[in-house]
């Protein structure tokens, strides 16, 4: 029987080519996309759950009134360790802040995130050199390890675990230090790093104003976190009170909090972060389960469509005894048939866009891999699909009555109508969500794009450097021979550039206030460089010596934030240095457009202040390229440190990526679209295919009473076009609602437009109505005769 329903599958697929095709080339598209989607969700989520204590692992963070931030004193690891007996471990970690050169002989590379490690939080984050983990015998040895493909550059011919002896900085630096071995980069994790230096032990000092380290703590099992998060507050409050180093009141000191921050949290929403790619995430896999609940309404539809051709098989199946029960069954078969070589074709469309999506969000995700969990996973989805698609129809099918059917009336209930016709407007109620998302998110990047910054990076070059310029005289002499190559308008040098990233943050009390803002510790032409503009005041300049003793310049989110009037001339006092305000900037957006301006003071002379390592010039568009070679071939003079090694970046490129994510969502729902519409559209052509072969007596009895055939096309289009504006007027306000969640993820955003839902609309109907026209045009066309002979 199993062998006698098989062949029928088989030649009823075959004769039915067409609408085969497009059943499974559409649930073949939506899965590919399926696919795709829940690999890269899959992979997102799955960050160090390698560790083998992956939920006992927490980030200590401080919670201040303005701000949270996971950067901590140094001393304060040991006193958790020393205070809590349910903390196992209790580890720092600090990442670098430039890009450091090694050498062995020619052989050279650039390594931009060096991590520096107590032994302790090596043992809790898992790192694991080749050849294992070892202690370091005292305070002073520091273990440094390069990661695998780093070490191959080094040292090509290297068999061995041995240290080698290398060198730092330009070739006649005379800087050496010894590598210890390798370790296997885990590009899935929050940890990685070009190399790793650890050390016995960090933070001597009892100095709790210096926040540099991030401590992570692995805790007992079953240990209460909510209670351990309160106790480590209580003992931060009291370390700051007795630090020699702070100067808080308690009033100050009551307003800091601690809080632990998961592993599990800190890639996707950490609490000191943003959790936007912790939504984006949510949003795709949402996307990918929607596009395949479409897939599944289409094929239902379709597979209904072709119910009236199969009425008569039904019928004599009944007669000659089938039961219900085993037409169902055959039906399902069918359709399982169809799910499985959609599935087929699904992992071969997927394979044939991976590259592209890989590209895409900067992945390297593999379909074949091993421990792929998705490809076990897709005879249980494809299981699923033919139940929650093919069940329905099967039972349509399997439920014709044998005498009606052999009649000639293949009819369905108005029950069937009524869900085609809701499933209908579903569909394209998703995919209306879809277009508005495109076009509103196409439109804040526009907005991003094409916004005043508030400062100009274009032609600005980043040059990439290790020489430390704390003071301005150390620099004057190297931004003398900078201006002497033709092309450059302007040199100066900072603790940060403006590419997004967070500056440093410290205490500062004017007018009364004591608050904590950011610190950007600069030089001479700092704001002329990137063309900063001045609200009051005046720029740094060599002509008032005190500029670089006690002076400064604030923004104006600065100038709200401690309520000043009038702040030329006023103190600002931090780093026990009271500042003169001499100058007050126009806000600009450094970190982006989903942050907002923070309040920041900017200094020449800074006692707590990072090192001024990052080099910034203005160059003359027309001169650019002769300028970069000029100063490659006269950076070891400029710049003896550096020597040889001169690498640069053009700051319009850097700030550029802070758009990546709007970007891949803008590509992501792109497709989706796309697709989406090209499912709908064989939805509706499915829709309008059974409605019109439904209708074929009614049209040919209009026809011979004299309907015309454009009286036949607008009977017909007129139900689909309610039906489409029933899906629109459903979707706006879902769009409305997701669109304005997502647009406040941003602290700078459009105000939703009214165009995308207006287009929207028009694109759908416009749709709707060619789609069912090519229906319609046929039974207009057809012969009455042909619809009525049988009677």
């Amino acid at each position: 029987m199993f062998k006698l329903n098989l062949k029928i599958a088989l030649r009823n697929l075959w004769k039915n080519k067409g609408i085969t095709a497009i059943n499974v080339g559409g649930l073949a598209i939506a899965l590919a996309a399926f696919i795709l989607l829940m690999m890269y969700a899959t992979y997102e989520t799955s960050f160090d759950k390698e560790n083998p204590n992956y939920d006992r692992i927490y980030a200590v963070g401080i919670a201040y009134p303005e701000f949270k931030t996971n950067y901590v004193a140094a001393p304060f690891a040991k006193a958790i360790k020393q205070n809590f007996p349910e903390v196992e471990l209790a580890g720092l970690v600090k990442g670098s802040s430039f890009e450091l050169v090694i050498k062995n002989g020619k052989n050279t590379i650039f390594t931009n995130n060096i991590l520096q490690a107590d032994y302790h939080a090596a043992k809790i984050l898992n790192i694991q050199p080749n050849g294992g983990l070892q202690k370091p015998s005292g305070d002073a040895q520091r273990l440094t390890y390069l990661s695998e493909e780093n070490m191959r550059v080094l040292f090509p011919n290297k068999n061995d675990h041995k240290p080698e002896m290398v060198g730092f900085g330009a070739s006649n630096s005379g800087i050496t230090g010894i590598i210890d071995g390798s370790i296997k980069k885990n590009v899935q994790s929050n940890f990685n790093f070009d190399g790793i230096s650890i050390g016995n032990e960090f933070g001597g000092s009892d100095n709790y104003d210096m926040n540099d380290y991030t401590i992570y703590l692995q805790v007992k099992p079953e240990t209460d976190v909510i209670k351990l998060s309160q106790k480590i507050t209580d003992l931060y409050r009291a370390e700051l009170l007795k630090s020699s180093g702070s100067k808080k009141t308690i009033d100050e000191v009551k307003g800091i909090a601690t809080f632990l921050d998961p592993l599990s949290n800190l890639h996707l929403r950490p609490k000191a972060g943003n959790n936007g790619p912790y939504k984006v995430l949510i949003a795709l896999s949402i996307l990918g389960v929607l596009m395949l609940v479409i897939a599944c309404i289409n094929f239902t539809n379709l597979s209904i469509a072709q119910a009236a051709k199969r009425a008569k098989e039904v019928g004599i199946k009944k007669v000659l005894g089938a039961y219900r029960f085993q037409l169902t069954i055959q039906f399902l078969l069918e359709i399982f048939m169809q799910c499985m070589t959609a599935t087929i074709l699904a992992l071969i469309l997927a394979e044939l866009v991976l590259p592209s999506f890989n590209n895409l969000f900067q992945v390297k995700l593999a379909i074949w891999s091993f421990g792929n969990d998705l490809l076990l996973q897709l005879p249980l989805i494809v299981c699923i699909i033919t139940v929650v698609a093919g069940t329905y129809p099967a039972l349509v099918l399997a439920g014709f009555k044998p005498a009606l059917v052999l009649k000639g009336n293949f009819s369905t209930s108005k029950q069937s109508s009524w869900l085609r016709s809701g499933l209908l407007i579903f569909q394209f109620s998703i995919a209306v969500v879809f277009i508005i998302g495109l076009f509103i998110i196409n439109s804040q990047l526009k907005y991003m794009q094409n916004e005043d910054l508030g400062f100009t990076p274009n032609q600005v070059v980043y040059i990439k450097n290790i020489s430390f310029f704390n003071q301005p005289v150390k620099f004057e002499p190297v931004r003398d021979k900078i201006l002497k190559v033709p092309g450059v308008q302007s040199a100066t040098v900072a603790s940060f550039i403006p590419d997004g990233k967070a500056s440093g943050i410290n205490n500062y009390t004017a007018n009364g206030i004591s608050a904590n803002i950011d610190f950007v510790d600069v030089d001479f032409d700092y704001f002329e460089t990137l063309d900063i503009k001045l609200r009051e005041g005046r720029f740094f300049t060599g002509d008032f010596k005190t500029d670089t003793a006690n002076s400064a310049i604030i923004n104006e989110s600065a100038v709200a934030k401690y309520g000043l009037k009038n702040p030329i001339g006023k103190i600002i006092r931090g780093c026990e240095i009271n500042y003169k305000i001499v100058g007050v900037i126009k806000d600009f957006k450094s970190q982006g457009f989903e942050n907002s301006v923070q309040p920041t003071i900017y200094m020449i002379k800074d006692p707590c202040s990072n090192f001024k390592t990052q080099i910034m010039l203005k160059v003359d568009r027309r001169q650019m390229a002769s300028a970069l070679a000029t100063l490659k071939a006269k950076w070891p003079e400029i710049n003896p440190l550096d020597g040889e090694d001169f690498r640069y970046e053009f700051l319009d490129e850097l700030y550029g990526k802070l758009f990546k994510k709007q970007e891949q969502l803008q590509s992501v729902f792109f497709a989706a679209a796309i697709l989406t519409i090209f499912i709908a559209g064989l939805g509706l052509f499915a829709f309008a295919k059974y409605i019109t072969n439904g209708r074929m007596k009614e049209i040919a009895i209009r026809k011979i009473l004299g309907a015309t055939d454009l009286q036949v096309l607008k009977l017909i289009n007129t139900s689909f076009f309610v039906m489409v504006v029933i899906a629109n007027l459903l979707s706006w306000p879902l769009a409305y609602i997701l669109t304005k969640k997502w647009l406040k993820t941003f602290a700078y955003s459009i105000d939703i437009p009214m165009m995308p839902f207006i287009l929207s609309t028009l694109i759908t109907i416009v749709l709707t109505l060619f789609t069912v026209s090519l229906q319609a045009r046929k039974a207009a066309k057809a012969n009455p005769v042909d619809a009525l002979k049988h009677e």
